[in-house]
């Protein structure tokens, strides 16, 4: 697969989803496809029951002009869609990436994921969309659907980019945690960075010992890397461990077991996002 797919919309994130993916496409020589939802509305409805109020007649009259209504919104959701595309595409062209392609689709977010998986190699999102609220720190209400559907790594995109040179790798023993170590050794990307892998466990510890392994492969590989074991909530800690390293991006597998797991898949989504201030690149 020599494609890669970036989700935008209005939010905040957007230029980011784009300079991150012009980034990614430009070191591995991918194209790109821009795609931006257009999302089902809740459709707008008459009371179900007028009777006393309201005639029929000015019932029918006020459900055809509700029905002009949305489809006035519709246009203009697309061609707010359009100029949202064409930005992006003249964003990517500055940056030297033309092998693009822009797709404007309706329905739901996370079907476009899935649809978009089988040839992408790569799905770059922003960690928040144009509907959440900054304010309380949400998180877009897609993210966590998006990455339990997607069958392809996603790349969770952060404020602002940066380039990335010092990558964090969360380790906790389990196959997606393994494929994580894998992905840094076999991308000549990452494997350019300089990598610290972070496990969530005390000295003696059984994990302790799967980390070292884990270590010595992406040293045999060529990596230049060290090991970190920290005890404490794996969220907390991942936050502490990526300033103190100055990391560029944090690594993880999208599944896997013990604390770590529940950072990227479960309830505790949120967390561990919201702690991190750097891209995630999640690893399925």
């Amino acid at each position: 697969m020599d494609k890669l797919t970036a989700f935008i919309d209005s939010s905040n994130y957007a230029e980011s989803v784009c300079d991150h993916a012009a980034w990614i496409a430009g070191q591995l020589g991918l194209s790109v496809e821009l795609v931006h939802v257009l999302e089902r509305q809740q459709g707008h409805h008459a009371p179900a029951d007028l009777s006393g109020s309201i005639g029929l007649g000015a019932r029918t009259a006020l459900l055809e002009e509700l029905a002009e209504l949305d489809a006035q919104n519709a246009k203009v959701a697309q061609k707010r869609g359009r100029l949202l595309l064409e930005g992006a595409l003249e964003r990517l062209a500055a940056e030297g990436v033309t092998d693009v392609k822009t797709r404007l689709r309706n329905g739901d977010f996370v079907e476009a994921i899935e649809d978009v998986s089988a040839d992408s190699r790569v799905i770059v999102i922003g960690k928040r969309g144009e509907g959440a609220d900054f304010a309380s720190g949400h998180l877009g209400s897609n993210l966590e659907r998006a990455v339990r559907t997607a069958k392809q790594p996603v790349f969770v995109a952060a404020r602002a980019f940066k380039p990335i040179h010092r990558v964090l790798v969360a380790y906790d023993g389990g196959p997606s945690a393994e494929k994580a170590v894998d992905r840094v050794i076999s991308s000549h990307i990452l494997q350019e960075t300089d990598a610290t892998l972070l496990t969530v466990c005390k000295e003696g510890d059984p994990m302790a010992g799967k980390a070292e392994t884990a270590l010595k492969r992406l040293q045999d590989a060529g990596v230049t890397a060290k090991l970190v074991l920290r005890q404490g909530h794996a969220e907390k800690v991942i936050e502490d461990v990526a300033a103190e390293t100055g990391a560029d991006l944090l690594v993880m597998g999208a599944y896997g077991h013990s604390r770590i797991r529940a950072l990227v898949i479960g309830s505790t989504t949120t967390a561990v996002l919201r702690a991190c201030k750097i891209p995630v690149f999640l690893v399925r």
